[in-house]
C-alpha cells in the first residue's frame, strides 16, 4: 500500500494552513512564511524504511521511519517531538507529540493526487498534490 504514494508530488492548493500553524504555536512571521511555500514531498519505501522529503524554498525536512515505530523528529520550526506513522484505511496516518500536545497528519490518495489533512484541537489543514513523477520515473 505505501508504494501507491512513492514519488514526487507538487503543491498544488493549501487551505487553512495559517489557523493551523497558529495552533501549533507557530509565530506570525513563519505562518506568513509557510502559507506561500509550496512544497515539493518525495516518498520513498525502501524494504520496510519510509523517508519523507519535503522541500520548499524557505525549509526542507526529511523523516525516516519504520511503520509502527515511534522516533524523533525535529520540526521545520526547529522542535524535537516524538512521531510515529501507522497505516490505516489506505491512509498513511502520522501523529506528533510534544509537551502534552498532539497533531495528526493523515495522508490519503483521492483521485490519484495526495491529500494531507493536517488537525490539531478543532483546527484542519488540508494541503493537496499532484504527483509530478513516480520513483520509477527517477529510476531511469
Amino acid at each position: 500500500m505505501v508504494d501507491l504514494f512513492q514519488g514526487t508530488w507538487k503543491s498544488i492548493s493549501c487551505e487553512n494552513f495559517e489557523e493551523y500553524m497558529k495552533e501549533l504555536g507557530i509565530g506570525r512571521a513563519s505562518r506568513k512564511l509557510g502559507c506561500l511555500a509550496k512544497p515539493t514531498v518525495t516518498i520513498i519505501a525502501k524494504g520496510d524504511l519510509i523517508t519523507i522529503k519535503t522541500k520548499s524554498i524557505f525549509k526542507n525536512n526529511e523523516i525516516s521511519f519504520k511503520l509502527g515505530e515511534e522516533f524523533e523528529e525535529t520540526t521545520p520550526d526547529g522542535h524535537k517531538i516524538k512521531s510515529m506513522v501507522t497505516l490505516d484505511d489506505d491512509s498513511l496516518i502520522q501523529v506528533q507529540g510534544w509537551d502534552g500536545k498532539e497533531t495528526t497528519i493523515r495522508r490519503k490518495l483521492v483521485d490519484g493526487k495526495m491529500v494531507v489533512e493536517s488537525a490539531m484541537n478543532n483546527v484542519i489543514c488540508t494541503r493537496t498534490y499532484e504527483r509530478v513523477q513516480t520513483n520509477s520515473d527517477s529510476n531511469s
